[in-house]
């Protein structure tokens, strides 16, 4: 059965009430029930069973059916009609000037033909359309005897030259896809790759040279490409000028409003980056941009990436003191409807981390309560680094509400079933935390001799503290206020300073 219900979860407020004036104008018959499938939908509170007893008074399951199906066509003629208005418009005028050349050209008036395309060509190259460009510099060629004044050798090379900038982008859309599949399969298949060595290899086999002139689509590829590399090797200060410095060169690109769905991904990227190297204030800044973007035709994209903003927000907010703002944030969307699982399950995870900084526990553990499904599910839609984060934030979690038996129980499973994988990725600072956390909750006593100190400093290979990972330091935070007999909170915020003093 075609799944209704993924599609409106995309919709916003503001596209329902579109969409709803839409069917009113298209119904022909008073009795006709889309409207109304559209709504329990929209509110997405009951199964399809129950939607089919709502609508219907008796089983009529065959009608349902066909109501679906019906629905189903009406929602993608409505989406498809929203884009033909308001992506494509340039795309349209540019062919539409294409297709009344040719018949000026089959008229034999070429005079009036090329001037025609001479603004196509124009329009094109403002939004870098190379496969419409081709076709314009085809039509040129092809009826270039008609006109006198044209050189053909000027038009072949302006043809071979946009062929050229067509392969590029073709090429990185296909580097692209390739490094995308290489991370899905790391992260929600865990396959052990050496990814720096496949993003290299990926490079160079399609000859990407990242200072040629690129589409604003490709250059959103290009710093995605970069961006993941960071996301794998946990080295964010490495790609944050070259993300910065790439978007100054795209940011006044004629095609960014065209764009809008790539420009808005570009900020948050920027934005994450600045966040994960602990430049909250920037972040936020980029943030702001972000909204603007967001609320930019007629909020078109704001129900996509609305959760990714806000967590963003709150995990800023949170290592800025404003933890309670942060809170306030997160449980205010964590009961939203979405397509964007894995964003909703990492605002359930961060409110479990900010409750166990702020030594809720209670809340804590009413939050973890929600996590209910397997492993394997949550790697499935979430990746296995976000099921290691939740695996230690629960182990930590039991230490403090004190429930030994647990404890126990999840530090067996969590060796069991991720040491040997973490010693495949060369993750072994997570086994000797594991084993550290292990040894405090075994021998408490220990924890603020100068032994067990010792132990922990000689325990990790410490690398500078502008490049450590704010979620790794955010672990060893809880080990350290155990060690200092200080708030987690203020140790936090004490070592994520002395990492910015750094910076």
């Amino acid at each position: 059965m075609t799944d209704l219900n993924a599609i409106v979860s995309t919709f916003s407020s503001e596209d329902e009430q579109r969409f709803i004036n839409y069917l009113e104008k298209k119904n022909k018959r008073n009795d006709t029930k889309n409207i109304q499938l559209f709504k329990l939908l929209a509110q997405d509170e009951l199964t399809s069973k129950e939607m089919c007893q709502s609508i219907y008074t008796i089983n009529s399951k065959d009608a349902y059916h066909a109501l679906r199906k019906r629905l189903y066509q009406s929602l993608i003629d409505f989406i498809a009609n929203n884009n033909l208005e308001e992506e494509n418009s340039v795309d349209m005028q540019i062919i539409k000037y294409i297709l009344a050349s040719r018949t000026f050209l089959i008229h034999k008036k070429p005079k009036i033909a090329y001037q025609i395309l001479d603004k196509a060509e124009t329009l094109a190259q403002e939004h870098y359309l190379f496969p419409i460009l081709n076709e314009i510099y085809h039509t040129k060629i092809q009826y270039a005897y008609l006109n006198p004044l044209v050189d053909i050798d000027d038009l072949i090379v302006k043809f071979r030259n946009n062929q050229k900038q067509h392969f590029i982008e073709e090429e990185l859309n296909l580097v692209y896809a390739k490094i995308r599949q290489t991370l899905s399969d790391m992260t929600y298949k865990g396959k052990v790759l050496d990814f720096e060595t496949i993003l290299n290899d990926t490079l160079e086999e399609h000859n990407i040279d990242i200072s040629k002139s690129l589409s604003f689509k490709s250059l959103y590829q290009l710093m995605t490409i970069v961006s993941l590399s960071a996301f794998v090797t946990n080295d964010y200060l490495k790609i944050e000028p070259f993300l910065i410095d790439t978007y100054k060169s795209i940011k006044h690109h004629k095609s960014n409003n065209k764009q809008l769905v790539y420009h808005i991904q570009v900020i948050y990227m920027i934005a994450n980056t600045l966040f994960r190297n602990k430049k909250f204030k920037e972040s936020l800044i980029y943030l702001e941009q972000m909204k603007t973007l967001m609320l930019q035709q007629r909020k078109k994209y704001y129900t996509t990436f609305k959760l990714k903003y806000n967590l963003l927000i709150a995990l800023n907010y949170n290592y800025l003191e404003r933890q309670e703002e942060a809170i306030a944030l997160l449980e205010s969307v964590k009961h939203t409807k979405h397509a964007d699982i894995e964003s909703l399950l990492d605002i359930h995870l961060g409110l479990v981390m900010f409750y166990i900084q702020k030594s809720d526990f209670k809340r804590a553990k009413t939050m973890f309560s929600k996590f209910y499904h397997t492993d394997k599910y949550y790697i499935e839609k979430a990746g296995k680094e976000w099921v290691i984060k939740k695996n230690l934030s629960e182990i930590i979690l039991y230490i403090e509400l004190g429930d030994l038996d647990l404890v126990e129980s999840r530090l067996l499973s969590f060796k069991r079933s991720y040491f040997d994988y973490l010693q495949q990725i060369s993750q072994e600072r997570v086994i000797i935390f594991i084993n550290l956390i292990e040894f405090y909750f075994k021998n408490p006593e220990q924890i603020r001799t100068s032994e067990f100190k010792d132990k922990v400093e000689n325990a990790f290979v410490w690398i500078d503290e502008q490049q450590e990972d704010i979620f790794v330091m955010s672990f060893y935070a809880w080990l350290k206020s155990k060690m200092e007999a200080k708030p987690l909170y203020a140790t936090t915020l004490e070592l994520v300073k002395r990492a910015q003093t750094v910076n």
